[in-house]
């Protein structure tokens, strides 16, 4: 589990303070009131109530992330920032509208992606990440395009014919993009140059098998 413990509102450069206690809950707070918390750094602030650590941390859960990311063909640094942005590595955060876990899945979602405990950190990844892979394949060589959609729905992209004129949508693209150290992006207009995310190919064998790879595939 992760738990972000800090006990007051930290102004912008203030410093950042870690202690993991021993059943494996990482702490947070910048007034540490026990000597074996840990010195991280200075944080840039917050932004909409949400926590920026430094950004040498490594992620709470990089195992999960990168089982997830090899089974679905979906970049390890990918998930990593949408579990940032969505939840700040807190497995038992809900939104306002319900979402819950990780990779904030929505009850209905998650029922569709077979996850049965949306809290559950091993299959909230899973179900978030093939999700992710969904969408990414729905819209193809367009990561802000499926990172919209996975904040919008895909209904709301495709009416849009690009990222809809949500704040809360366009907002949360930017810091994805920006996590990933990519460029802004057009917020309209599905035929705009978007930047890709390593771009990933997909083939489906004789025997149904699905592979995803970096390779593209022989022309014929």
């Amino acid at each position: 589990m992760v738990a972000t413990a800090v006990a007051t509102a930290l102004p912008a450069g203030a410093e950042t303070f870690q202690f993991t206690s021993p059943d494996g809950t990482v702490h947070f707070t910048n007034t540490p009131t026990d000597p074996r918390y840990q010195r991280m750094g200075f944080t840039s602030g917050t932004r909409a109530g949400w926590l920026n650590l430094p950004g040498g941390m490594a992620d709470p859960y990089l195992h999960e992330i990168r089982e997830a990311a090899d089974r679905h063909g979906v970049p390890e640094r990918l998930v990593s920032a949408v579990i940032r942005v969505e939840s700040g590595f807190n497995p038992r955060a809900v939104s306002p509208k319900g979402a819950r876990g990780l990779m904030q899945l929505m009850p209905g979602t998650a029922s569709l992606l077979g996850v049965r405990n949306s809290f559950d950190p091993r299959e909230n990844i899973d179900g978030g990440v093939r999700h992710l892979r969904g969408l990414l394949d729905r819209f193809p060589n367009s990561l802000p395009l499926a990172l919209a959609a996975y904040n919008a729905g895909e209904q709301a992209v495709t009416y849009h014919r690009g990222i809809p004129p949500y704040p809360e949508t366009q907002g949360y693209v930017a810091r994805i993009l920006s996590l990933l150290g990519l460029p802004p992006t057009p917020t309209t207009g599905a035929d705009s140059p978007t930047p890709v995310l390593d771009r990933t190919y997909r083939t489906v064998g004789a025997d149904g098998t699905i592979v995803y790879t970096n390779i593209p595939p022989r022309v014929r």
